[in-house]
């Protein structure tokens, strides 16, 4: 037998021998930095030990340091950029990948091709502080980090954090080169700046920390960068190698905080910066990038982090001004980097750092523990187990609503009030204003000015960024019309060179309108701004919104009108004036407040999906030619929409600021709360008879009527008069006293165009109303007659005419300036849905005045019938009912009052009806009064037109639904056969419901 073992078994006994020695090694290098360092570790370390183990085993020498190499990626190039990287990918066996512009679909293809053809699964990285939308079109873009570093809730970061990891994994993605924890101390930083949580070195790691927690808990390995502190420079490390002058003991204290809090709290990641820093590295023109002493001596070694260093990309001008691609790189792995970022060139680097082992620089087994941890991290994050991107639904799944939610909630969480001078903020007493807006570098009305008009009558105006001179001038004078301006200020950049693209004509306009002490602002833009705009100080209100998006400037609006509170605290000091952390709370005026439906825990989907197809199912039915929708649940407006065209020519579209005709609505917006406001004041009690307030009725068979027997419709009386049928004659024509074709001082009412009633003819509609005969049996006829004779009671109880009382009562407090009576003297008719043809009595189209013949007899104004509005408005009186008569911070009515009048009063003998308020069927029907699931404790109305409006107390909800269901003729009951009102309604209920039972199940999944 040979005493010599085949050269197989040697062999193999030999790569065992290796891997042994190798293990122990890593194992040992690993525990050496365990013990300098006792706190919390990356997440990947150590995973995947098997697995990592047959890949190093798999890997070439030449392979394991293209494991270190991440090149850049885009999704917006062409064929030929694509076929560079696969020729990287397949030559090089690099490691991973960092995209940045492209489209998500896009990307998701090339990563599933890349990651085919790679022998090692790559891992993906993008630079997406503020989420995907920073690189990617068709995504959602998060807050700005200095906007989140106005934020107290850091829970908000966190899910922010959740949620762009969730995102990330969707698009096959690994690491977030995020959070940035540069304490930005210097204002005219041009390349952190907006890009920081702030000044204060706390709270940077906090929020740092809020951001990472929500990445890493979800699978995503995040980085703080620009390590050891970007924040304190004058100089942009894409052009030039910033300086950094401070002093040891300053670094330690201050740029250093927030590195070594997240490296204690097991931050995964860790990208260092190109920046001369003397006090670390005396070296002259060496990059941080490059230095052993800041990476491997001060962030390995002090500060004990274990995870992966990456450096910031090696295309930048503070890295290539001294050294050339390959040279960098190798001085970046010899420096202590694990991973090179945005490597210029595969070959060189490769080749510069395969000199530097065989110079005995450093060595293989280096370069392999380093690749070893990319490959842990690799395991960590699911690569492993590599599945290929799903592409269905790719765009829908990363634009979920709830991302969509929390968007909108860390925007407003973060506005700031810095200036509430006689606590101007929220606006009270819209009755006594006279508002307009100004919005200042735009060209069109922004959603700023849009929002604020769904609150109240306002006026909007522009000044362009470049305006003539003569244009601030032109427009003072017109506001001096105004007895308050609400200002927006669109600052053209969020970077601070060249001032933020701030114009003089801009500064001028800010510093101008401030010398009216009648002003409100707003500032969408970098915080920084404050100090560049004169006067800003001056305004009795301002708003600090820190980015331009339609979320920051629809919330800027509610807030000024107190639909939500101001939480935000400045991030910064900026100047004396704005002291770090300033901010003042404001006050909840519960006024309207528009958001989403995922706010109150409602699938936005599927409640649109339903709604739209029963709305389209009536447009197409020919039941109405359009329509408008709102939906608001705890005080919150989640469905604002509108549906179809004014008439069946579809010519004008339906818009949410149309005006329509209420029709019998008007019993409950108009009639209604006089009565209660009365009764509050002891000028109405319900109990009392009709004979006890107008005397008019003493003698007749009204006299003792009492109000709440003839509010619940079982007084009696007759349902209706048609009074326009005792003005004709027997041969069609009008009695001479009733009309005439022409206006004149006795007959000086309009009706309808070439028709005009007699002064004096509301007097024997009157006394046909007195004169009416009861119903010969007791019991429940809905009667619109007693409607007639509110206007009276109003004015005799308080000297002010009826619809003047309505509007400086209910409606100008309550910000709804469309509920009026003859909508046609103060609106465009192109703004006014017009109803019925009439063939009988006015012989012309109804536009602009009253559907109903008997209110059109009294002038257009009655307490039956009458009132126009939109939705909006409608849904604010609506509001006010559900929120016991408070509304704008201010009791219109009183809750007890309320409570009495919507309660159902005689159920016991069959009458469903509250005191004037119509309710549920006593035993709920698919085809009543309301939606079948609506509660007893719920009450609203219908109207004649096509319009019903109902609230909710037990379920906190506000339904409108305005139609013109009688265009063009009232001949078409499909509208009712199709129970489209209350079949909306009904809908809105169910998607409540299965959005709680969706809810539930997810939750359960979730565990």
């Amino acid at each position: 037998m040979s005493t010599y073992l085949p050269v197989w078994f040697a062999s193999r006994i030999y790569k065992f021998f290796f891997l042994l020695v190798f293990t122990c090694l890593t194992m040992a290098a690993f525990a050496q930095q365990q013990r300098a360092n006792p706190h919390a570790e990356p997440p990947f370390l150590p995973s995947g030990q098997q697995w990592v183990d047959s890949v190093m085993n798999k890997l070439t020498p030449d392979e394991r340091i293209g494991q270190l190499l991440m090149v850049a990626a885009y999704s917006n190039r062409g064929p030929g950029h694509a076929d560079t990287i696969s020729k990287l990918i397949q030559q090089y066996k690099i490691g991973g990948l960092i995209f940045f512009q492209g489209g998500p679909v896009r990307q998701a293809n090339l990563t599933n091709n890349y990651q085919a053809i790679s022998k090692v699964p790559l891992m993906v990285a993008m630079d997406a502080e503020w989420g995907l939308g920073m690189r990617l079109d068709s995504t959602i873009r998060f807050p700005y980090q200095m906007t989140l570093g106005a934020i107290q809730d850091n829970q908000l970061i966190y899910q922010m954090g959740s949620e762009v990891a969730r995102q990330f994994k969707r698009i096959g993605m690994h690491v977030n080169f995020a959070p940035v924890v540069d304490v930005n101390n210097n204002p005219n930083n041009p390349v952190i700046s907006f890009r920081s949580f702030g000044e204060d070195k706390y709270k940077v790691a906090e929020k740092g920390y809020a951001y990472m927690k929500g990445m890493q808990d979800n699978g995503i390995i995040a980085t703080a960068k620009h390590f050891p502190g970007h924040g304190d420079t004058d100089a942009d490390s894409h052009y030039s190698l910033p300086v950094i002058k401070h002093d040891r003991q300053r670094l330690d204290s201050l740029e250093l905080y927030p590195f070594q809090t997240l490296i204690n709290e097991g931050i995964g990641g860790v990208m260092v910066a190109h920046l001369s820093i003397p006090q670390l590295d005396t070296a002259k023109n060496l990059p941080s990038t490059l230095s052993k002493p800041i990476i491997t001596d001060l962030l390995k070694n002090e500060l004990g982090f274990k995870g992966l260093i990456f450096t910031d990309a090696m295309n930048m001008k503070g890295v290539t001004s001294y050294y050339s691609p390959g040279v960098a790189d190798v001085k970046a792995v010899l420096a202590g980097n694990d991973v090179l970022e945005f490597t210029e060139s595969v070959p060189k680097a490769i080749e510069e750092i395969k000199k530097a082992i065989k110079n005995k620089q450093i060595t293989q087994q280096e370069i392999d523990i380093r690749c070893r941890k990319i490959l842990f991290a690799k395991y960590w994050a699911g690569l492993h187990t590599y599945t290929p991107i799903e592409m269905a639904n790719l765009v829908e799944d990363l634009n979920r609503p709830e991302a969509q939610l929390i968007n909108r909630k860390l925007t407003e969480a973060s506005l700031t009030v810095l200036k509430n001078e006689g606590s101007i903020l929220p606006l009270l007493r819209l009755d006594t204003l006279k508002i307009a807006s100004v919005s200042i570098g735009v060209e069109a009305v922004t959603p700023y000015q849009q929002m604020l008009a769904k609150y109240t009558n306002v006026d909007h105006f522009t000044l362009p960024l470049n305006s003539q001179e003569n244009a601030l001038p032109a427009l003072q004078e017109k506001l001096k019309a105004y007895n308050l301006v609400i200002v927006g200020v669109h600052v053209p950049s969020i970077r601070p060179p060249r001032n933020f693209g701030i114009t003089p004509s801009m500064i001028n306009a800010v510093k101008q309108l401030a010398l009216s002490k009648k002003a409100v602002i707003s500032l969408f833009g970098n915080v920084y701004t404050l100090s560049k705009l004169t006067n800003i100080q001056k305004y009795p209100g301002l708003v600090m919104a820190y980015q331009e998006s339609i979320h920051a400037q629809e919330l800027a609006a509610q807030l000024i009108f107190g639909a939500i509170t101001a939480t935000g605290k400045l991030p910064v000091s900026v100047k004396p004036d704005f002291p770090l952390f300033m901010g003042m709370q404001s006050d909840d005026l519960r006024r309207l407040k528009y958001t989403m439906p995922e706010e109150v825990g409602i699938d936005g989907a599927l409640l649109t999906r339903k709604i739209d197809s029963l709305a389209m199912q009536a447009l197409n039915e020919k039941a109405v030619p359009g329509c408008q929708v709102l939906i608001a649940k705890e005080g919150k407006v989640i469905f604002h929409k509108t549906y179809g065209y004014h008439t069946y020519d579809n010519t004008t579209p339906v818009s949410p600021t149309d005006v329509y005709d209420l029709a019998s609505i008007t019993k409950i917006s108009a009639s209604l709360p006089a009565l209660m406001k009365l009764q509050d004041e002891g000028k109405f009690n319900v109990d009392a008879t009709l004979g006890t307030y107008l005397p008019a009725y003493k003698n007749s068979n009204k006299a003792d009527l009492s109000f709440r027997q003839i509010l619940t419709h079982q007084a009696r009386l007759k349902a209706w008069i048609p009074f326009w049928q005792s003005t004709i004659k027997k041969n069609g024509k009008f009695k001479w006293f009733t009309f005439k074709a022409d206006s004149s001082r006795r007959f000086p009412y309009k009706v309808a165009d070439n028709l005009y009633l007699n002064r004096n003819y509301h007097k024997k509609l009157y006394k046909a109303i007195k004169n009416s005969p009861l119903n010969e049996k007791p019991g429940y006829v809905y009667s619109d007659l007693s409607y007639y004779l509110y206007p009276q009671l109003v004015k005799k109880q308080t000297g002010q005419d009826f619809e003047s009382y309505l509007k400086t009562t209910f409606y100008q407090p309550l910000g709804a300036y469309t509920l009026t009576y003859n909508p046609y003297k103060h609106f465009p008719l192109s703004r006014i849905v017009p109803t019925e043809y009439d063939s009988l009595f006015r012989k012309n189209q109804i536009h602009g005045r009253v559907h109903d013949e008997g209110a059109a007899m009294l002038n257009g104004l009655s307490g039956h019938a009458g009132l126009f509005g939109t939705a909006n408005d409608l849904a604010k009186l609506m509001q006010m009912y559900l929120q016991k008569g408070m509304y704008g911070g201010r009791q219109f009515i009183n809750a007890a009052t309320l409570s009495e009048f919507t309660q159902c009063q005689f159920c016991e003998s069959g009458n469903r009806r509250a005191i004037g308020f119509d309710k549920p069927d006593i035993i709920p029907s698919r085809s009543g009064s309301a939606a079948y699931s609506a509660s007893k404790e719920s009450f609203g109305h219908s109207g004649f037109t096509g319009t019903f409006t109902w609230v909710d107390p037990a379920n906190d909800l506000l339904y409108v639904f305005l139609s013109n269901r009688v265009y063009p003729t009232r001949n078409n009951p499909k509208l009712g056969q199709l129970n489209t009102r209350t079949g909306i309604q009904q809908a809105v209920y169910e998607v409540i419901q299965q959005s709680q039972v969706n809810s539930s199940l997810l939750d359960v999944d979730r565990k």
